[in-house]
């Protein structure tokens, strides 16, 4: 694996039901890429080709504009090694989450 990204999509909408909507949304469309991927309370990780999780990241600005989002903003983090690996999302979060239930 040589890349990983961190996706944070903010729908702008003033209801906050519609925000958590349109995200599942979004996080439907990363669990169906069949990419390893994590939510987090602010963001989901996702991890995999460069090129792959790059054409994720474009089709989620699509799919919150599709699911009724008038405009939307993201925030994206990129680690990126082209001959090499990165971190993978188990190895950062693992071991804090063993007590979880």
């Amino acid at each position: 694996m040589e890349a990983s990204v961190a996706i944070q999509v903010l729908p702008s909408t003033l209801d906050e039901r519609e925000v958590v909507r349109i995200v599942d949304e979004v996080i439907a469309y990363i669990a169906g890429t069949g990419l390893h991927y994590y939510v987090g309370p602010c963001e989901t990780s996702i991890e995999g080709d460069y090129d792959t999780l790059m054409e994720v990241v474009k089709n989620c600005q699509l799919i919150a504009i599709k699911a009724g989002a008038p405009k939307v903003s993201s925030y994206v983090k990129i680690t990126y090694a082209p001959k090499g690996s990165v971190l993978t999302i188990d190895e950062k979060v693992t071991k804090h989450h063993l007590n979880d239930k």
